[in-house]
């Protein structure tokens, strides 16, 4: 699974820009291929110095389609509205998503050979 992240930095008036968030979110969600998305409003830096307000994630299949989606009509659209009410203080990346559950892996952790445990 892919995705695009986009990191929204903070924003000159933020009050404005939540209000208008929804503008985005309903054009984003007509892009073909998407499976799913995930916003989180960030409330504080714990390590570095990348300020940002917000992280949105939409999840496709594959890179190919990520890069359809940005590339249709609707991509083309929400990418307009992203602009807009951002004023182009956004950061768009292409991610390899790769996921496992914590049930999963703690049931294959005690498989390992005695030689690669800590």
């Amino acid at each position: 699974m892919y995705k695009l992240v986009i990191l929204v930095e903070p924003q000159d008036d933020a009050a404005h820009f939540d209000s208008r968030w929804p503008l985005f979110l309903a054009e984003a969600e007509k892009m073909p291929g998407l499976r799913r998305e995930v916003t989180s409003r960030v409330d504080r830096v714990l390590h570095g110095s990348y300020p940002v307000h917000l992280v949105h994630e939409l999840f496709f299949d594959s890179l190919t389609a990520v890069a359809d989606a940005m590339g249709s009509p609707q991509g083309q659209k929400a990418g307009q509205v992203l602009q807009d009410i951002s004023g182009g203080k956004v950061t768009l990346l292409f991610a390899d998503h790769l996921q496992d559950d914590l049930a999963h892996f703690r049931r294959h952790g005690d498989e390992a050979p005695p030689g690669d445990r800590a």
